[in-house]
């Protein structure tokens, strides 16, 4: 039975750092996504962490089957697609306070300022 193996992606901010690594003559590279890997090689990497010799960095390799490896697939593609459809924020901005208040209105004067209104801006 084989098990599908990938690298983690690249985060620095989560100690996530390699993109390469060679072990039993083959070179995983975290660009190329998953490979399909036997039972030995999956067991020894699922020991691999991001730095060798070092037990509490993060683990470096992905290692599930090919069920697990679609769910996971499919848990980063709904992540993504939320944060690409957040919006920003319903607050205005100093720079759009800024426009509103310097733009002329209709009749080419400066739009009235807060507290002031047209009328009130006019001296009898």
């Amino acid at each position: 039975m084989s098990k599908l193996v990938r690298l983690k992606r690249i985060d620095s901010k989560k100690g996530h750092v390699i993109r390469r690594y060679t072990a039993f003559s083959t070179t995983f590279e975290e660009a190329r996504g998953w490979y399909r890997v036997d039972d030995e090689m999956a067991a020894y990497l699922q020991t691999v962490h991001q730095v060798p010799n070092d037990e509490d960095t993060p683990l470096a390799f992905d290692v599930c089957t090919s069920e697990e490896a679609e769910a996971l697939e499919a848990a980063e593609k709904k992540k993504a697609e939320e944060r690409a459809r957040a919006t920003e924020p319903n607050v205005a901005m100093p720079r759009d306070v800024v426009a509103a208040i310097s733009t002329p209105d209709v009749e080419g004067r400066d739009a009235p300022r807060r507290g002031r209104t047209a009328a009130a801006g006019k001296r009898a």
